[in-house]
């Protein structure tokens, strides 16, 4: 049952980013340019209602399917370690055009390159988790 809700959710991901051209390399360009509100009310929307979801699953004492209340633990603002590591997700957000969600999008609309997109994705998870310890969190 709970890996049949995380696909019907994926799909429903998938459907919504497709029709909001939000995997659209041509929109994501228009926003790194600030040519068009395009991406930005996209992006605006997603913070409101994700605030407004977890506000109200708080509230309401909302289970996961694992039985457990929906919780979050803030993380420390660090100026300097988030600029860097937002820099670093732009900059690769730019320049492949998408980040890791719209990848699974654009290889499920038949974007065979996004294979290559997602295997470097990996590689880069992989080598943070190899450098980790010796980086300053």
């Amino acid at each position: 049952m709970k890996n049949t809700s995380f696909f019907i959710v994926g799909i429903f991901f998938g459907i919504v980013m497709t029709k909001s051209e939000a995997i659209s390399w041509f929109r994501i360009h228009e926003m790194f340019r600030f040519e068009s509100f395009h991406m930005y009310g996209i992006i605006g929307t997603a913070v409101i209602l994700g605030a407004a979801a977890m506000w109200a699953m708080k509230k309401f004492k909302i289970k996961t399917l694992a039985g457990t209340l929906v919780t979050y633990n803030p993380m420390k603002l660090s100026l300097k370690r988030h600029l860097l590591a937002g820099s670093i997700f732009g900059l690769g957000w730019a320049l492949v055009g998408c980040c890791p969600g719209p990848m699974y999008v654009l290889l499920g609309n038949g974007y065979v390159i996004m294979i290559l997109v997602l295997l470097g994705a990996i590689l880069g998870t992989y080598t943070y988790g190899l450098v980790m310890d010796k980086l300053p969190h």
